[in-house]
């Protein structure tokens, strides 16, 4: 689902994921281009580390909420959680392991360009086109 996920954002929005630490080629950071602002973390972590059960790693991609009200109402939901590493008020993952539809990850990836592009410009919005 990773390179699913880096095929959309290339084509929605002609970012390529940057690999910013040598020691952990597994984390991929999306920023827009205009603002250079993350809008994505792509990464693999232990289940664990994310308030499952288990230790097996599995893929998220941490997100940026619109406010604080869609991140408290996401992240009970099945398949999101409160952002591993991250601002837990603003930022979500979301489970890249099929149990989040494909179209609802990229929706949260798209409120979350258009979260840290606010006051640069024109937003842009979503074509439901992959």
């Amino acid at each position: 689902m990773k390179k699913a996920l880096f095929d959309y954002v290339r084509s929605a929005y002609g970012v390529s994921p940057e690999y910013l630490w040598e020691g952990f080629p597994d984390i991929a950071v999306l920023r827009r281009s205009d603002n250079r602002k993350w809008f994505a973390v792509i990464m693999t972590v232990p289940r664990s580390k994310i308030h499952l059960e288990g230790d097996e790693p599995t893929d998220i991609v941490n997100v940026r909420a619109p406010d604080p009200v869609v991140t408290d109402l996401l992240a009970d939901q099945k398949g999101y959680c409160r952002a591993y590493h991250m601002n837990k008020r603003l930022w979500l993952s979301v489970l890249l392991d099929g149990t989040v539809p494909f179209e609802e990850i990229c929706a949260c990836v798209d409120a979350s360009y258009n979260a840290v592009g606010r006051g640069k410009g024109k937003i842009k919005e979503r074509t439901g086109e992959n």
